[in-house]
């Protein structure tokens, strides 16, 4: 019995001290983005009065909100930001279900070279030059088409929709088959509505591709109408001044207030839409990457 009790005050110990370091890092991952905020809302004279360090404000200000809402600038980025994830998400899904649903089948003529050959893409790439002159030589410099062809599909995600489509049971495609659905008919009315986890998982880090992507819109954009958040973003980040990139009609008001917390308000803004999507996907995403991963 003493013994039962010492070991079960030894697990009691060893589960607070988890609880603790869980605690502790979920406090660690969230602080940035609490400090980002209060920065965002607090006013520019009580940040100075506590050395630029403000934990609890005593008072709040939109201001910041408002004028980069004001502005032209980042409505449209967020226009086209929101564009390409929804457009760029819903073709990475189809084009991959496409190439993994006939890869899971291990009757496939040639199935073994083409898994080869795609995950040969994976581990060489042929490197940015060469894929910026096919971006070039294709036409679609300068158009948001150039934001969501070049990564249409990731060799990583395809490879885990594949190994799902192969954990799923044989036989319920077999009845189907027996039903009288061909593949297609298989496909659409059997295996996506059995496969909503590994979509969600996918969905969700696809979407978040195209939310964060900004080198591409560096690299293939011109057209400063085109940039996504992301590009305003950066360019803010790195400008002194953010007047020049918001290019409001009240530059005064603008002047009036401090760069970093304008700065601070439009990184709020960038990551607020992908911070409230996550939970709802969030009770698919574990169960996807696990049976997508480990075939059993």
């Amino acid at each position: 019995m003493a013994a039962l009790w010492k070991r079960s005050k030894l697990e009691r110990g060893a589960d607070a001290a988890i609880y603790v370091a869980l605690g502790v890092f979920c406090l660690a991952t969230l602080f940035p983005l609490y400090y980002v905020f209060v920065m965002s809302v607090t006013p520019y004279s009580e940040v100075m009065r506590h050395g630029g360090f403000v934990l609890l404000p005593r008072s709040l200000t939109w201001d910041a909100y408002r004028m980069i809402f004001e502005s032209p600038v980042v409505p449209r980025a967020l226009r086209v930001t929101v564009s390409i994830t929804l457009v760029g998400t819903f073709l990475n899904l189809l084009v991959t279900t496409g190439l993994a649903y006939p890869l899971s089948k291990k009757y496939l003529p040639g199935r073994s070279p083409a898994i080869v050959a795609i995950v040969f893409t994976m581990l060489f790439s042929g490197g940015m030059i060469p894929l910026y002159l096919v971006v070039n030589a294709v036409g679609i410099m300068n158009t948001l088409w150039a934001l969501i062809l070049p990564g249409l599909v990731s060799t990583f995600n395809l490879l885990i929709m594949k190994t799902y489509f192969e954990n799923l049971p044989s036989e319920v495609e077999e009845a189907a088959k027996i039903d009288g659905c061909g593949d297609i008919a298989t496909l659409t009315r059997i295996v996506l509505p059995l496969s909503l986890p590994i979509m969600a998982t996918l969905g969700l880090f696809y979407g978040v591709g195209h939310w964060n992507a900004y080198f591409n819109g560096i690299m293939y954009l011109n057209d400063r109408s085109l940039y996504p958040i992301q590009v305003v973003l950066r360019n803010m980040i790195q400008m002194p001044n953010v007047s020049q990139e918001l290019q409001t009609q009240n530059p005064q008001a603008l002047a009036r207030l401090p760069a970093e917390t304008v700065k601070m308000a439009t990184v709020v803004v960038a990551i607020l839409p992908m911070l409230a999507v996550y939970p709802f996907l969030q009770k698919y995403f574990i169960q996807g990457m696990l049976l997508g991963s480990v075939k059993g």
